[in-house]
């Protein structure tokens, strides 16, 4: 479903991209994780040309996305992208939030597009919040729409970046329990996270990355049992060290 081949990305003298070689099968959750700065957002990023390359290519459904007479509407309609700050239109219900897309970019009839939101929004569990506002909903509920609005256009494959990282620790379970629900019924789906757990639980395999390369790619059970690269030792080592207890 997604290919990279060789594909580097430069923010001036920086190499955020290094030679990315990777494959996505149609169906497959593919959690991407490592530190800060590594370069997961930006590879994400890249699937539906958010974040132009500088070299190499990308194909998703066998289509190269920088085809010059690619149709880059119809690309983004086909992959959904739920963002780290939900980007929910404020001065917009939930219903509405979720029916402009299907609307005014697939040309659906309101009516349709209402009864699918509709279905939706009960899917991730907010029927009854369908004519709130944004403001009036908390973090996890945005987020919740952010997925339904997504699932609205119907897409081929999901990303999501750092979905969780903008919410309290007590929302974070209802935005994870949706992304389940999505893997159990064969979405393809690329995660950024930090939620280890649902990436044990979820992902098929796990790409570990730093300093813009991809080091290592494995099963979830393969990398938390048994990492390969000294780096994702060394990052599994730190994320179950405890807290220090800070001085009273």
């Amino acid at each position: 479903m997604i290919t990279f081949d060789n594909v580097n990305k430069w923010y001036g003298d920086y190499h955020a991209l290094a030679d990315i070689t990777e494959t996505v099968a149609a169906g497959e959750v593919v959690v991407v994780c490592g530190p800060s700065g590594s370069g997961k957002s930006t590879l994400i990023r890249t699937i539906n040309r958010l974040e132009p390359i500088d070299k190499g290519r990308i194909t998703v459904n066998g289509q190269d996305i920088h085809a010059p007479k690619l149709n880059l509407n119809v690309l983004r309609a086909g992959i959904g992208f739920v963002f780290q700050q939900f980007n929910l239109f404020p001065h917009l219900t939930a219903l509405d939030n979720c029916t402009l897309a299907p609307v005014h970019l697939r040309r659906v009839s309101p009516d349709q597009a209402r009864q699918r939101a509709l279905a939706l929004l009960d899917r991730v569990g907010l029927a009854h919040k369908a004519n709130a506002h944004a403001a009036e909903l908390s973090g996890g509920q945005q987020q919740r729409v952010a997925i339904a609005r997504a699932l609205t256009m119907e897409p081929r494959i999901m990303l999501f970046d750092e979905p969780t990282s903008a919410l309290d620790p007590e929302m974070v379970g209802e935005v994870l329990s949706v992304m389940r629900d999505l893997a159990r019924d064969g979405m393809t789906m690329v995660c950024v996270t930090h939620e280890m757990g649902f990436a044990r639980e979820v992902a098929d395999r796990i790409w570990f990355m730093d300093a813009g390369r991809v080091l290592e790619r494995a099963s979830p059970q393969a990398f938390f049992d048994s990492p390969q690269h000294p780096r994702a030792r060394q990052f599994l080592t730190d994320i179950r060290a405890p807290l220090p207890v800070a001085a009273t």
